[in-house]
């Protein structure tokens, strides 16, 4: 049977590194994680209690496409306690993870060879998913004196029907002010360009807040997520903040593609975001881990990075050390039993020469993991012997 071009997608690399990873496990090595973007914690309890009960009188069936209404009602609520926005429920679409919402918020907004610009390094999968829906991504290359993030400047004389932008961003971790976002809403809007940001690491920050772009302006598309401030990575569980035109074609095409989101997943959603106090109890982890990182990294050798606002990974500049970070990366693995992955997957261009670190799992495991990089790197040379 024949493929389709539109699924020759390139491979997810950190899903090679996390299956290399399990493969040493199985022969029974200990392995420290630092290249997987989840938190090491479970759903909070409140969640999983409330699924828990639901499950013993619920048939958990369809429900309406846009989702829940009350899981809805208290994303909205959310805007105005974190962002001081009056948003309206109705403008808000539950979605089956981040990933559900980037394909209904590219197949509402785009059509066939429309070109939407990213800045790299990014998220990878925005460059898959476009190219499987028939669209065109278009990298801009952002630039270190910026902290990786991309300006109107780096759009000049580009060539976009879309622009999506991440604040906190992976891989970095580095977020874009209130003028900064601002200046790229107008940069796109000028241009009757759509604006797409994405904001699932929203909730996950440290010496200052995030900026919705829903602060800024009506008229974006906002995609959030239950995976990494409220710890729900598998239950699939997301959502979109879309302008009120936009609403029931997002709305059609959730009904033909997905039916609705996971009943079961929407539950815990909602009982998860009343959860404060083991969410900042995880918080609480990140910004001990954090410290951990800056300290520890440049002591291992690992000296070129750009201190994260939020999300919890650390982007290294490795090019100093190979021009290959997957194979880097791979000797990292097979040597030290430390799983990072390798900058080819967010920067076609300039990630033979980065690796991205997480530092979502337990600080004992991040001690531990510092410590082997650093034998690492002594023992291949790049650190004086101590």
């Amino acid at each position: 049977m024949r493929n389709s071009r539109r699924g020759a997608v390139d491979p997810f690399i950190v899903m090679d590194v996390m299956e290399a990873a399990r493969q040493a496990e199985a022969g029974g090595r200990h392995i420290i994680h630092m290249e997987v973007g989840q938190p090491g914690t479970p759903a909070p309890a409140a969640a999983r209690d409330a699924l828990a009960r639901a499950m013993q009188t619920d048939p958990l069936g369809y429900t309406v496409a846009l989702g829940l209404p009350a899981l809805r009602d208290r994303i909205a609520r959310l805007y105005g306690d974190w962002y001081n926005v009056d948003l309206d429920p109705a403008r808000v679409v539950v979605t089956p993870g981040s990933s559900g919402g980037f394909i209904l918020a590219f197949s509402a907004l785009f059509d066939a060879g429309d070109r939407v610009a990213l800045g790299a390094p990014g998220y990878p999968s925005y460059r898959q998913i476009l190219k499987a829906l028939d669209l065109v991504p278009v990298e801009v290359q952002a630039r270190a004196e910026n902290r990786l993030q991309p300006t109107p400047e780096d759009l000049a004389g580009v060539d976009y029907d879309g622009l999506m932008v991440a604040s906190p961003a992976n891989p970095t971790g580095t977020m874009l002010d209130r003028d900064a976002l601002g200046a790229l809403v107008d940069a796109a809007q000028a241009r009757g360009a759509a604006f797409l940001s994405d904001e699932i690491y929203h909730g996950i920050e440290y010496d200052r807040k995030t900026v919705s772009a829903l602060e800024i302006s009506d008229d974006v598309c906002v995609i959030n997520s239950f995976s990494k401030y409220f710890s729900m990575t598998g239950w699939r569980a997301g959502w979109l903040v879309v302008p009120e035109g936009q609403v029931r074609q997002v709305e059609r095409l959730a009904q033909n593609l997905f039916i609705c989101p996971p009943h079961a997943s929407q539950i815990a959603a909602l009982a998860a975001m009343d959860a404060t106090e083991e969410l900042e109890a995880n918080m609480a982890v990140y910004r001990k881990n954090r410290a951990l990182m800056l300290e520890g990294l440049p002591k291992a050798g690992f000296d070129r990075i750009a201190p994260p606002d939020g999300a919890f990974y650390v982007y290294a500049d490795v090019s100093h050390l190979t021009d290959d970070s997957r194979a880097f990366a791979q000797d990292i693995l097979a040597e030290a039993g430390v799983a990072v992955t390798p900058g080819l997957d967010f920067d076609l261009d300039r990630g033979a020469g980065t690796l991205r670190f997480s530092y979502a799992r337990a600080t004992a495991d991040i001690e531990e993991g510092l410590e082997r990089l650093r034998a690492f790197m002594r023992k291949r040379g790049h650190l004086a012997q101590s």
